[in-house]
């Protein structure tokens, strides 16, 4: 069997979604000739962790692990934030931004090149150089970002010949909160001759969405195909439980203020207003980080009575709440790029069977995958009128018990198949 190294800073006990790209990778790729080896923080300081993530991980496989600096608990007794305090300002806000908040980003942005996680590079290109020369491997994998994880791949390839896959959650320069760290001229220079490095060190690059792979290949990638996130079979195979009592609209996942559904709260307002006994059905239950200015939209709407807010939960409580669901709220990022913007909820939330309700572009490749699995409808984030409509169709099944979804060709979004695809990948390099 081929042997693969991946190169991952998100890895058990993490939570969130960033860690089950490799996860799942990891997962399924001994089912198509592919032995992987991880390699993964000691120590990281993840937002929030999940132990249920570790039931993913099959035995007998080679983990390796080396510890990290990382600069976020100086931030936070910095910025007067508690250890515990899970806001990153960047994405998400728990409050509004201090002149401290604002000169801390601007350190992250042109200080820590490519991420906060820098400091691991050198002693992991120590550590692997060493590790791979007693015990050889075929491929290098590495998932982006943190784009520390690509700039070890990219000089652990260089330096030792092996064949590198360089993966894409998010773009790196082309990244919509690449604004947001204030990136001054002699840093972004920096960002942006590493990332042609990689494009020119890569023997194959894979990214999220159709529309970010043609964004990769205006700026030099070559050699770019897909991989979306998808749904793994193992997190369905309990039984459905039963729908909410109340008309739930529900997101798992961080709420962040680059995501404000402001109409979509407003007309929810306006409804209540309207029609007292939705008020009385509703529940928006929000499950992650929320940013402080989302809240106050809700409590200015008058849904204040009508808000649940869960917190961080783990993943099969996630799933769970997205099954029970009446409708599934997913807002993508406002932002330039959010056309190719795919979140990795949205294959669970599919597979859920719930209507989605979709904020952003019309012509995104989100709209085209709902429209095409028939798993919901994307709406501007300004349509007030279409989107009340749609809702209320909702709460009409909703009151007389039907189940207004209907989804199809769902298969090609396993973990399993796209696995495949990805070890054809690997296939092609060796």
């Amino acid at each position: 069997m081929k042997k693969v190294l991946i190169i991952s800073y998100y890895w058990p006990p993490s939570g969130g979604i960033g860690v089950h790209r490799c996860l799942k990778f990891v997962k399924y790729l001994q089912d198509y000739g592919w032995e992987p080896i991880v390699y993964a923080p000691e120590n990281a300081q993840y937002p929030y962790f999940d132990e249920t993530n570790y039931k993913h991980i099959p035995e007998n496989i080679t983990i390796l692990k080396r510890k990290i600096f990382e600069p976020f608990n100086l931030f936070k007794k910095l910025s007067g934030r508690k250890k515990t305090d899970q806001a990153n300002p960047v994405y998400v806000r728990d409050r509004k931004l201090s002149k401290i908040d604002k000169f801390a980003i601007w350190i992250r942005g042109n200080f820590f090149i490519p991420d906060a996680r820098c400091f691991w590079i050198k002693p992991s290109l120590r550590y692997l150089k060493k590790y791979i020369k007693e015990n050889p491997v075929d491929a290098i994998f590495t998932d982006g970002p943190p784009h520390t994880n690509t700039e070890i791949g990219r000089r652990l390839s260089q330096d030792t010949g092996i064949p590198w896959l360089m993966d894409f959650q998010d773009p790196w320069t082309q990244v919509d909160y690449y604004d947001m760290l204030k990136i001054g001229k002699r840093a972004n220079k920096k960002h942006h001759k590493l990332e042609q490095l990689a494009f020119k060190t890569a023997k194959k690059t894979t990214i999220v969405s159709p529309t970010w792979k043609k964004d990769l290949e205006k700026i030099g990638a070559k050699n770019v195909d897909v991989i979306v996130w998808g749904y793994d079979e193992d997190d369905f195979k309990h039984k459905t439980p039963e729908h909410d009592r109340d008309f739930s609209i529900v997101h798992a996942g961080q709420l962040g203020y680059d995501r404000r559904p402001d109409v979509f709260i407003k007309l929810l307002g306006d409804i209540k207003k309207e029609n007292p006994e939705f008020g009385q059905n509703l529940k928006l239950k929000f499950a992650g980080i929320v940013d402080y200015a989302i809240v106050e939209m809700i409590k200015n709407s008058g849904l204040e009575d009508n808000f649940v807010p869960l917190g961080n939960i783990s993943r099969p409580q996630a799933i769970e709440l997205t099954q029970k669901a009446h409708v599934l709220l997913l807002p993508l990022n406002i932002a330039d790029n959010a056309k190719g913007r795919i979140p990795g909820k949205l294959f669970e939330n599919m597979k859920a069977m719930r209507p989605i309700l979709c904020l952003g572009p019309t012509d995104s490749d989100v709209a085209a995958i709902i429209t095409e699995t028939n798993t919901g409808k994307a709406f501007e984030y300004d349509d007030y009128q279409n989107q009340k409509e749609y809702l209320l169709n909702i709460y009409q099944n909703f009151k007389s018990g039907k189940n207004t979804i209907q989804a199809k060709n769902l298969e090609q979004y396993t973990n399993r198949n796209l696995t495949e695809i990805l070890a054809g990948f690997l296939d092609q390099l060796v």
